[in-house]
C-alpha cells in the first residue's frame, strides 16, 4: 500500500470506528483509461451528519490521491475534518485542516478551545525537514483555518506526518464530542463549501474533469457540497 493511501486509511478507519455513520455509497470512478478510483460516502444522524472519501489512482500519470471530508451538522459550530494526501510521481503532499464555521476574526473564545490548542504542533510541524509549502492562492488560504497545514513533502517527511495528523483528528473528535459554544448556522455553511469546492477557486477540479469527464466529476463535487 502506497504512502497516501496508508495514511488515508488510517486516518478513515479511527472516523469511522469513533462516530455513528453508515456507508451510503459506494461508486467506482472512471476514465478514458478504465477504472480509476472510488467514491464512497457515509452519513450519520449524530453529529458527524458526512463522511466523503474520494480516492484516485491512475499509475500512467502516476496520480495517487486520497481525500477524506467529515461534515458536521450544518448549524453546528464544530469545524469540519479534511484531509488530502497525494503523490504524484516522486513527488508527496498532504493538506490537513479544520475548517471553521464562523468569523474567526470576530471570536476570540472559539479561537482559543477550537485552535490554540494545536498552535505548538501547527508550529513544530512548519519547521520540519523535508517539508514545503504548497502553492495556494490567497483565495484558498481565506478559505480555510489559519492552522491549515498544506505542504509539499519528501517521502520521508511524508512518511512521518503521521502523529500531526492524529494529533488534529483527536483534538477534533474531542470537538465532536464536547460541542463547541458557537452556533453556525446552515446558510453560511452551504455557502462556505459552495466556495471551498468552487471549479472557479480550486483548479483541481479543471484536473478532474479531464480525468473523470464532467459528469463525474460534478458528481464528486456535489457529494462534497452538500448534505443530501
Amino acid at each position: 500500500m502506497s504512502l497516501p493511501a496508508a495514511l488515508s486509511d488510517t486516518t478513515l478507519d479511527k472516523i469511522l470506528a469513533r462516530f455513528a455513520v453508515s456507508l451510503d455509497e459506494d461508486r467506482e470512478l472512471t476514465s478514458a483509461m478504465g477504472p480509476v478510483g472510488r467514491i464512497r460516502v457515509w452519513r450519520g444522524d449524530g453529529p458527524v451528519v458526512k463522511v466523503v472519501n474520494v480516492s484516485l489512482v491512475v499509475p500512467p500519470i502516476g496520480l495517487d490521491s486520497h481525500m477524506i471530508f467529515a461534515f458536521t451538522a450544518p448549524e453546528s459550530g464544530v469545524p469540519h475534518f479534511t484531509l488530502d494526501s497525494v503523490a504524484n510521481g516522486e513527488n508527496y503532499a498532504f493538506h490537513l485542516d479544520l475548517i471553521p464555521r464562523i468569523d474567526l476574526a470576530t471570536s476570540l473564545s472559539y479561537l482559543d478551545s477550537v485552535y490554540e490548542p494545536l498552535t505548538e504542533l501547527y508550529a513544530s510541524v512548519r519547521e520540519r525537514e523535508g517539508l514545503t509549502p504548497a502553492h495556494l492562492t490567497p483565495r484558498q488560504y481565506a478559505l480555510m483555518s489559519p492552522w491549515m497545514l498544506v505542504n509539499r513533502a519528501t517521502s520521508e517527511a511524508f512518511a512521518g506526518i503521521g502523529d500531526a495528523v492524529d494529533a488534529y483528528l483527536t483534538h477534533w473528535a474531542a470537538l465532536v464530542e464536547s460541542g463547541v459554544k458557537a452556533e453556525g448556522t446552515a446558510e453560511r455553511d452551504a455557502a462556505h463549501r459552495e466556495l471551498l469546492f468552487s471549479p472557479e477557486i480550486d483548479p483541481v477540479w479543471k484536473q478532474t474533469v479531464r480525468l473523470l469527464g464532467e459528469e463525474q466529476s460534478e458528481s464528486v463535487r456535489l457529494a462534497l457540497v452538500t448534505n443530501d
